[in-house]
Parts: structure tokens; sequence; C-alpha cells
């Protein structure tokens, strides 16, 4: 995974009105936790260009080079933790980010993503997927953008496992190895309703036709 770089300053600025007011600056309120502390942090907005989309953006390994009113600097790798974005103009409002240890693993959600239709989706079945997304467990810099699950095998009727998964040495998924990640189940039938047929009126017409005649 791509490492990206993102300068940040110490902040000392605090409440709603400060916070308002760095923004008008074109720069972006953050924390930074770690340690069993936490640091509020700014970086301009421009530094934003750096992160990847949003749907990838909690599992950018991100290098902060945290700046002081002093000019000293020093250096810790992150992961966002949270975020927020104004529902409007789809801008972000805020980060969290968490500091990581290259030596220590991490639990993560990751999506899966199939990468081949199924031979019996192609004969009429019906894909289901059950999981779009798992946890696993691995060292930072071993975190995958997406787990690919190459389902071009599956006929009808059959289904594919959290233990059919093809991981990258040293990612363990932590999802129980007997859920059900896709199947393909055969196309509904549905039974047409026979319409009424003459016969079925008839015996109570001629019925009613003889009452008549007898009057």
């Amino acid at each position: 995974m791509e490492k990206i770089t993102l300068t940040v300053e110490k902040r000392t600025e605090r409440g709603k009105a400060a916070t308002r007011a760095l923004r008008r600056k074109g720069m972006l309120p953050a924390v930074l936790y770690g340690g069993g502390i936490s640091s509020p942090i700014k970086l301009q907005r421009k530094e934003l260009r750096k992160l990847p989309s949003s749907g990838a953006i909690e599992r950018a390994l991100i290098a902060i080079e945290l700046r002081d009113e002093n000019g000293g600097k020093t250096d810790h790798l992150a992961l966002i933790k949270d975020y927020q974005i104004n529902p409007v103009k789809k801008e972000l409002l805020h980060i969290d980010f968490i500091e990581v240890s290259l030596e220590k693993k991490i639990r993560i959600m990751v999506p899966v993503v199939i990468t081949k239709e199924p031979a019996g989706v192609k004969k009429g079945g019906i894909l289901q997927q059950q999981l779009r997304e798992v946890q696993i467990e691995c060292l930072p810099t071993q975190i995958p953008e997406r787990i690919e699950v190459d389902a071009g095998a599956l006929e009808i009727g059959h289904t594919l496992h959290v233990a059919d998964l093809v991981l990258e040495t040293g990612v363990r998924v932590l999802a129980d190895p007997q859920a059900v990640i896709l199947t393909v189940s055969a196309p509904v039938v549905q039974e047409a309703i026979p319409a009424p047929t003459a016969e079925a009126t008839e015996p109570e017409l001629v019925k009613k036709t003889k009452a008549k005649e007898e009057e």
C-alpha cells in the first residue's frame, strides 16, 4: 500500500468560533490520537488532495509530519479513525487520526469484491452476495485495498465461504470461516394460475334454464 505524507501543525485554537475561523483560512481542524492522549492539530486543506477517495480513505496509511510553534518536527504513522463531511458541500469538516506502529498488528474492515461473473449466473442463476466487507488483522503496511473473489467457477446451487478467501501472507480474516460470502441460487419459476373454463359454470346455467322451463 502506498504511504501518504501529510504536514500538520499543532492547534491551539479552541471552540466552534475558532474552528470556523480556521476553515475560512483554508485549514482543517483535526485530532491525532496515540499513546493514550489526544493532540489537537490542523492542516492546510490543499493537503487533502493527497488522500484517496472516500471509499478507501479509512485504509490509507499516513505519515504525519507534526510541526510545533518553535519549528520542531515529530513523525507519526497513522490511520484515519473517523471524519466528518458537510452534507451539502460534501467537504471534509474534521478528521480524527489514530497513531499505529509498524510492528503491531491492527484490525480493520476491508471490502470484498467479486471479480468474475459466476458460471451459474450465465446460465440463469441469481447471485446473492451476503458479505461485502470482512474484518482482518495484519500489520499496517499489509492492509489490502480490497479482497478479490474469483467466482467464475461457481455453478447454480454453489456457495463460497469466508474459508475460501485467498489472502496475502500475514493477513488473517477474523470473520467466521463458515460465514457465507456469496451464493448462486436457482431462478424462481412462478407457476401460472389456470384461468377458469366455461365448463365450470355450465352445469349451473343448464340447471337455471331447466328450472325456468318448468315454470
